[in-house]
């Protein structure tokens, strides 16, 4: 009998315990891409070409994925970053993103660079369902839930950044005389519809001049010497990071002194400033919503003590004052928070799920007060923006924080 009892006892346990395993891989959901042990992503980045210095964004990613991964990763689940060159051109963008989706069956596209080259996948990606986040374009285009719910990128938009610029400008220099050379793209163009808003009624009277180029152009010489005969005293520099070094090197080669502002995308120290030269770039005003890391008012905060530690064992050779750096840092770190909203349900429906549910995320490197938020109906994230100044080897802000680009 008591044979018999302990048989039945460890029957009833062996069910049990194939009961609570169903129920535990019940309530796991997984999307393509994703395992009990590995979360696969994809991403395209312009490792080559004309636009080649903002791959940092992705080297920056990609180790922090290399930090999470050691330290037992999500949950147990590795995160695997696949990563395309697409040399910033948006056929090789399609190309690269339908490799992705359809070859390598990746859970979501993250941090792909450019505009234009996301703009070139982004109906594919919508009509996928797959989710198209944190972009490295802040256009204001991606804020558009209802017509293209799987696109998510990351504020301020380069329309909230023109915006900063040209209440920045009214204020300070109301009489000045404004050149501008922009990309020939969504990037610039909408930053120089939001500069005109933030000019107002004087924007008639303060843009002297307006000058495009098309990003393969080889130099921008001549550009920023026909802006320097149009009378401009004010020179606001919307271009790639090739280009904006050649515009600060050729200001300095003109003697020429206009009050210089480059676009955020732009402002790297690395991959800009020291290219140029930092004697050319000092006084250069940018607007920025990221900490500079080798600040030393941020000698006590934890957020930068992270960012740095991260910098030192796993990226050593990204600058603490770039702000590609800072902000690729941010946007992967916002992923992983939502990777762990997810918990065991990691399908694209809820990823989109718990980035649509950010409500006030403080990110280490946002500036104090900022903070991330996305609404089904707000895809932003981020509506503030604050100037800064180029003095000596680093960036130092001044004024208050700017509110832009608000719904």
């Amino acid at each position: 009998m008591k044979q018999n009892t302990t048989v039945w006892a460890g029957m009833v346990a062996g069910v049990l315990m194939l009961l609570s395993m169903s129920r535990a891989e019940a309530q796991k959901a997984y999307g393509p891409g994703v395992t009990d042990i590995e979360i696969k992503i994809g991403s395209t980045i312009p490792l080559s070409g004309p636009a080649s210095a903002a791959s940092i964004l992705g080297k920056v990613e990609e180790a922090y994925f290399r930090k999470i991964n050691e330290e037992g990763g999500i949950n147990g689940r590795k995160i695997k970053l696949i990563t395309y060159d697409d040399g910033y051109s948006p056929p090789k963008t399609v190309e690269q993103t339908r490799r992705l989706v359809e070859s390598d069956e990746v859970l979501l596209v993250f941090g792909s660079v450019g505009t234009a080259t996301n703009a070139a996948v982004q109906k594919y990606l919508n009509s996928k369902g797959v989710p198209q986040l944190f972009l490295g374009s802040r256009a204001g285009k991606w804020n558009n839930p209802r017509q293209f719910p799987w696109t998510v990128g990351l504020g301020p938009s380069y329309f909230a950044e023109g915006e900063a610029f040209g209440k920045y400008l009214l204020a300070q220099y109301p009489a000045g005389k404004i050149g501008i050379i922009y990309q020939n793209d969504d990037f610039g163009k909408e930053l120089l519809s939001g500069l005109k808003k933030g000019l107002s009624d004087s924007a008639s009277a303060m843009l002297v001049a307006e000058v495009n180029y098309e990003v393969s152009e080889p130099t921008v010489d001549a550009r920023v010497v026909s802006i320097k005969s149009s009378g401009a005293n004010i020179l606001i520099d919307v271009t790639t990071p090739k280009h904006a070094a050649q515009v600060i090197k050729k200001v300095h080669e003109l003697a020429w002194s206009p009050v210089h502002i480059i676009s955020s995308v732009v402002a790297s120290i690395e991959t800009v400033i020291k290219p140029a030269g930092l004697d050319a770039s000092q006084d250069i005003i940018t607007a920025t919503y990221v900490k500079d890391g080798a600040d030393p008012q941020w000698s006590n905060d934890r957020g930068v003590e992270n960012f740095n530690e991260f910098l030192t064992k796993y990226y050593p050779e990204g600058g603490r004052s770039d702000v590609l750096v800072a902000s690729g840092y941010i946007s992967v770190q916002l992923l992983v928070h939502v990777f762990r909203q997810c918990g065991d349900d990691l399908t694209r429906e809820n990823v989109l799920k718990q980035v649509t549910a950010l409500r006030g995320y403080e990110a280490d490197m946002l500036l104090p007060g900022m903070k991330i938020v996305v609404t089904p109906v707000d895809y932003t994230g981020l509506h503030q923006l604050q100037m800064m100044k180029l003095v000596g080897d680093r960036w130092k802000l001044f004024g208050g924080v700017i509110n832009v680009g608000e719904n």
